[in-house]
């Protein structure tokens, strides 16, 4: 099909978006799917761009904007293939890695592989002062995945797979890169980590930093996401990260069917610190994580937790899709 490459006028749209955190009116999700969809496509001009960008950073986002930005999105690339099995795909953003505390999201990562999970790591490659799941991921001797089928074969090997964001979207990466221009993230750094790209159900695991956005997130997942796209976890993110703090448990609140379920409850202050890298840096982490794996030294609590949870509600959802799950591959 082809799409238009006629210029995007998105005026209209900034008058209403634009008006400041108070005079602000929020867009319809057909509109926002229209401008999102445009901003993907280029047709959107830089000057127009950095407005809507900035305006939508100080507005923030409604659950109809959120929802119609995620149509256009997820309509941006070709979906993936969930593998047969008795697990749904778990998903695990990591656009944030670690400044402060180890990253232990790749630990998370291979902890389910490990049972038969496929487990999708997606992310950024690369972000100054902070360590990536990829920088600890490629010093464990994992590379990135540079297609679909390579997502496939380490499924298929047992081992999850990682994919960059410039390769599982590329348009999105674009619009993710402007942070380096203007200072800011704007809208897509929320959607890259509530993004479902497979064609069948998966479990997504999402975080979020700011009070507002577990309530507009909390809503989406209740009131919009759409059926058929598997469940959700929502918590608040371990330096951005959706891995369970090593130290202290948060609330994990589970998403299935419009229902809220509280799956974890966060735990009360201590000072109880658990065994953890020595440093954050990518080869420290790495070496660490593999002695995790063999046993040599204890899995945080609070992961092993969110592990068997994860466990719970991937196979639930496989076992309730069954036979339309397996026609859609």
């Amino acid at each position: 099909m082809n799409k238009t490459t006629e210029p995007f006028l998105a005026a209209t749209f900034i008058k209403e978006i634009g008006r400041g955190k108070k005079g602000a009116r929020s867009m319809t999700r057909e509109n926002a799917q229209a401008l999102y969809g445009a901003m993907l496509d280029g047709r959107v001009s830089d000057l127009e761009l950095g407005g809507i960008l900035l305006a939508m950073r100080i507005k923030g986002e409604s659950v109809d904007e959120i929802a119609g930005f995620l149509d256009a999105a997820e309509a941006s690339f070709d979906p993936l293939a969930a593998p047969a099995g008795e697990y749904a795909p778990v998903l695990i953003p990591s656009y944030n890695g670690a400044r402060k505390m180890a990253n232990l999201t790749p630990l998370l990562a291979l902890l389910l592989a490990r049972e038969g999970v496929p487990v999708l790591v997606h992310g950024v490659t690369s972000d100054p002062g902070r360590v990536t799941s990829f920088d600890i991921l490629r010093a464990m001797g994992f590379g990135a995945a540079g297609s679909a089928a390579e997502v496939q074969a380490a499924f298929a090997a047992g081992k999850p797979a990682f994919m960059a964001i410039e390769t599982l979207a590329p348009k999105m990466a674009q619009l993710l890169s402007l942070r380096r221009i203007l200072g800011v993230r704007n809208s897509t750094h929320t959607l890259v980590k509530i993004l479902q790209p497979f064609a069948g159900p998966a479990l997504r695991l999402v975080s979020y930093t700011h009070p507002e956005y577990l309530e507009m997130l909390g809503e989406y997942f209740s009131t919009i996401a759409r059926e058929g796209r598997g469940d959700a976890f929502l918590m608040r993110g371990t330096e951005g990260e959706t891995v369970a703090n090593a130290n202290r448990a948060q609330q994990i609140d589970w998403f299935h069917g419009g229902e809220r379920t509280v799956l974890v409850q966060r735990d009360a202050p201590t000072d109880d610190v658990a065994e953890a890298p020595a440093e954050r840096d990518a080869l420290t982490t790495a070496a660490w994580i593999a002695r995790a794996l063999e046993g040599r030294v204890a899995v945080p609590a609070s992961i092993r937790e969110q592990v068997a949870q994860c466990l719970l509600v991937s196979k639930s959802i496989q076992a309730n899709t069954g036979a339309h799950h397996g026609e859609q591959r």
